[in-house]
């Protein structure tokens, strides 16, 4: 089961958020906190696997809490929430290595597919939100060639990652195992000297990494 913190500093949120989760039988919100500095205080006390969390707060707001928890616990997936008008926020927030990013009127069940994504290694970023967040992802980027030499089938494999594919929806598209395709990965990581596939998503966009 999936432990999940909730960080989000209207408690009638959180509610909400809490009781949508708990429908699926394999989450379960361990922890709940009001801001950024609760987050990391419950981080350094209990065993979470995924944090889904709002990017204005009082003290500490999301992007700060994303960079910390990224620096401190890599493997945390982390979801921001957003609304339109904090795209900025979350352009930043997936820089540091955030996981996704989801629109707060988003219904239950992207809620929780959302989750899922994000905890089998995908990168979820909600449509609408995705259509103003890429642009700026982009910008002052002139598509550079790809200098690290990447062998085709880690530029493929690059390029479905980009796509938000998780590491099963790759080997089923290319007809490996998980395992392998996991490699491969971590392998590309290694040649283009990022940190974890987020990194590698916004790697693949900028760089126009096509077939």
């Amino acid at each position: 089961m999936w432990r999940v913190l909730l960080v989000e500093d209207q408690a009638i949120v959180r509610q909400g958020l809490k009781v949508i989760l708990e429908q699926d039988k394999n989450i379960t919100v361990a922890h709940e906190a009001n801001n950024g500095a609760e987050a990391i205080a419950v981080l350094e006390k209990y065993a979470i696997d995924f944090v889904m969390m709002d990017v204005r707060m009082p003290i500490m707001n999301g992007l700060e809490a994303t960079t910390i928890i990224k620096k401190r616990w890599p493997a945390i997936k982390i979801l921001i929430l957003t609304t339109f008008n904090d795209d900025e926020y979350a352009v930043e927030a997936l820089k540091q290595g955030a996981n996704g990013f989801l629109l707060k009127t988003a219904d239950s069940t992207k809620l929780i597919e959302a989750v899922y994504s994000c905890m089998h290694g995908g990168l979820t970023l909600h449509d609408e939100v995705a259509a103003k967040v890429m642009p700026k992802l982009l910008q002052h980027t002139s598509k550079p060639s790809v200098t690290v030499a990447l062998s085709p089938r880690e530029l493929l494999i690059t390029k479905l990652v980009g796509e938000g594919k998780t590491n099963k929806e790759i080997a089923n598209q290319l007809f490996l195992s998980v395992g392998t395709v996991k490699n491969h990965i971590t392998q590309i990581l290694q040649k283009t000297a990022l940190r974890d596939r987020t990194q590698l998503a916004i790697y693949a966009v900028k760089h126009d990494i096509t077939d």
